[in-house]
């Protein structure tokens, strides 16, 4: 049998305990947004260390204790501005519900009787949210600065594309590929690159900068 369904009494607690710490740790209590970042980076890396080793051993016990760390840096965050009277974990949760429930009309929504494909079901989250950053004046717009160029790439990628404002690279007729074959051609890419004294990260970043502000011209 499985676990038994979450019943949110340990969230609760989890609060609770995490308000006094605020209160009585001299540490916790100096902590702000800004000094926290470092460890929001550090546990979200953490996290997919342990997808990835889940994914080889089956063991998945390692995920668990790193989502708390990563739970309890969210919660950081948010008791910090309840403490300025700003928001509060509830806000938080409260925004996340709303999203789901407007990009989500399959489910929520009005029933159809239609039954929708995962593809078809991304393409319409896709949709909304395209809908909802309508405002935005540039393709990088609300991408981190630090994040890292293959991520970035594909980010920008995939804007310009639903944009119409990339011409697509792809092959014509392209060749299936596993993602065991794509991974092997990205490190023999980089291996090609260090042997050429060029730094990958660095080639990847600034070919895309190029591209956008071509597709921004």
């Amino acid at each position: 049998m499985g676990p038994e369904p979450a019943s949110g009494e340990s969230l609760v607690e989890f609060v609770a305990v995490m308000r006094r710490l605020r209160a009585e740790c001299p540490w916790k209590a100096a902590q702000t947004h800004g000094s926290l970042a470092r460890y929001l980076l550090e546990e979200a890396h953490e996290t997919l260390e342990a997808i990835d080793a889940g994914e080889l051993s089956g063991d998945w016990d390692h995920l668990r204790e790193e989502l708390g760390d990563l739970l309890l840096q969210v919660y950081f965050h948010a008791a910090i501005a309840e403490e300025r009277g700003e928001w509060t974990i509830d806000d938080v949760a409260a925004d996340i519900v709303a999203k789901l429930r407007r990009r989500n009309p399959h489910v929520f929504g009005e029933p159809t009787g239609e039954t929708l494909t995962a593809e078809e079901v991304n393409a319409e989250w896709e949709r909304r949210k395209a809908q909802e950053k309508s405002h935005r004046t540039s393709v990088t717009e609300g991408l981190p600065p630090g994040l890292p160029a293959l991520l970035a790439a594909d980010k920008v990628l995939d804007r310009l594309e639903r944009a119409g404002r990339h011409e697509d690279r792809s092959p014509a007729r392209p060749t299936p590929m596993t993602p065991e074959e794509v991974g092997d051609r990205l490190l023999a890419l980089v291996a090609e690159s260090r042997a050429a004294g060029v730094d990958p990260e660095q080639a990847l970043r600034h070919a895309v900068r190029r591209t956008v502000a071509a597709a921004e011209e």
